[in-house]
């Protein structure tokens, strides 16, 4: 079962090359899109979590103002 090859060619390298850059490029997009959706949701989870602790601590902490007439 042996069997042999011919010499490696240039182009031979330029399209294994290519075939590895082009896989790469299409992970790298797919990652892109799912780290962008990630960052959206960490973004509005942070927001929402600032919002509930603000109003939560502007409730404990908020003075109360009487006016009298005299």
């Amino acid at each position: 079962m042996s069997q042999t090859y011919g010499p490696i060619t240039r182009s031979d390298l330029e399209a294994a090359l290519n075939g590895l850059v082009s896989e790469g490029q299409e992970t790298v997009a797919e990652a892109g899109i799912r780290a962008a959706g990630a960052a959206g949701a960490f973004a509005f989870l942070a927001l929402a979590v600032t919002y509930v602790v603000g109003r939560r601590r502007g409730r404990r902490s908020r003075t109360v103002v009487e006016v009298r007439r005299v």
